[in-house]
């Protein structure tokens, strides 16, 4: 009779462990896709707008001097809220994906030309105190050499925020930050990091 317990016992902690081999071998969920304001996935390589959800408060995301001198250029928000800025594309850290999901380490990168010598890749800089987004970054390459090119978006209350926190290095320490609306000395709105995040949508260019 015990003999028949004792199996009884290895049979169900065989099971268990079989179940728990499965559950991993399943993986994680893909996180949910970034969606557009009409509903649609937004895809990589596709060019959108990034818009604020309140408009009243500024226009779209665009490319202009803040430190007073004519280049570099950094990323800033429009002051005139008809204004959409300049379209862009996202490329997540796996090229081969279609379509930008939330928390997914991603590039952007404006799609238009500038007068300056510039990628018109974000990247994320130290400059006066502040960490601002410019637009010199490298594209791909994810490690720890393009830490500060790699952004991601996530769901933030009726709409998005862009976040700072790169996981494309394993060894890399990065400080994590929301993507928020600065004004610079100028009088321009810097993106940076900052404590209140700027809530957007995207809308197709």
């Amino acid at each position: 009779m015990q003999f028949k317990t004792s199996t009884h016992k290895m049979k169900t902690i065989l099971l268990l462990i079989l179940f728990s081999t499965a559950s991993l071998s399943l993986g994680q969920p893909s996180p949910d896709a970034v969606r557009d304001i009409d509903g649609n996935l937004v895809r990589s390589g596709t060019e959108y707008y990034i818009l604020p959800v309140f408009r009243g408060r500024g226009g779209g995301v665009t490319l202009a001097p803040t430190r007073n001198e004519s280049c570099p250029l950094d990323v800033v928000q429009e002051g005139f809220e008809l204004d959409d800025g300049l379209p862009l594309t996202f490329t997540p850290v796996d090229p081969k994906k279609g379509v930008i999901r939330e928390s997914t380490d991603l590039n952007i990168i404006f799609s238009a030309s500038s007068i300056c010598i510039q990628s018109n890749v974000w990247m994320l800089e130290e400059y006066e105190g502040q960490r601002i987004i410019s637009g010199r970054g490298t594209a791909g390459n994810p490690g720890g050499e393009t830490i500060s090119n790699w952004f991601k978006i996530e769901k933030y209350e009726n709409g998005y925020k862009l976040v700072y926190c790169p996981t494309v290095c394993d060894l890399c320490r990065p400080v994590c930050g929301d993507i928020g609306v600065v004004f610079a000395e100028n009088g321009s709105r810097r993106l940076a990091i900052s404590d209140v995040p700027f809530k957007i949508k995207f809308r197709k260019a």
